[in-house]
């Protein structure tokens, strides 16, 4: 039996994404490039705590994350910087944050890595998207 909010959509909220590289993932990395530990490291978004209340998301809860370039489901995670900084979100590059970014670098050569545009909304039971979807 489909439940009545099954049809709904989620609120989308916008954010700027930007990347990074982190010193555990790289050693998760090193260690396997596909193993779970790089996943569970790399599939993470740092959101402000205040953008979660907003979103009605919680560590650890998925969320979809989508532009033109391509869709994802993520584990949301509070920021763990001091200051506020709503609006803007923290991804560890990797599969997850590329599947986000425009293919077009504008001549450059270079993509985009630190200033991508996203739409980010609950997920409706989605799973974090896998290393397999996504290869």
């Amino acid at each position: 039996m489909m439940g009545f909010g099954q049809f709904l959509t989620e609120p989308e909220f916008k954010f700027i994404i930007v990347t990074h590289r982190d010193i555990f993932q790289n050693t998760a990395q090193e260690n396997s490039r596909f193993g779970d530990q790089y996943a569970e490291l790399s599939s993470v978004i740092r959101l402000d705590k205040d953008d979660m209340k907003k979103m009605g998301v919680k560590a650890g809860d998925p969320v979809v994350a989508k532009n033109a370039s391509g869709r994802v489901i993520l584990k949301a995670e509070g920021s763990t910087l001091e200051q506020s900084h709503p609006g803007t979100a923290f991804m560890i590059n990797g599969p997850w944050a590329n599947a986000l970014v425009a293919a077009d670098t504008g001549g450059t050569g270079v993509p985009a890595f630190k200033n991508i545009e996203a739409m980010l909304s609950r997920s409706k039971g989605e799973k974090v998207t896998s290393l397999a979807e996504l290869v």
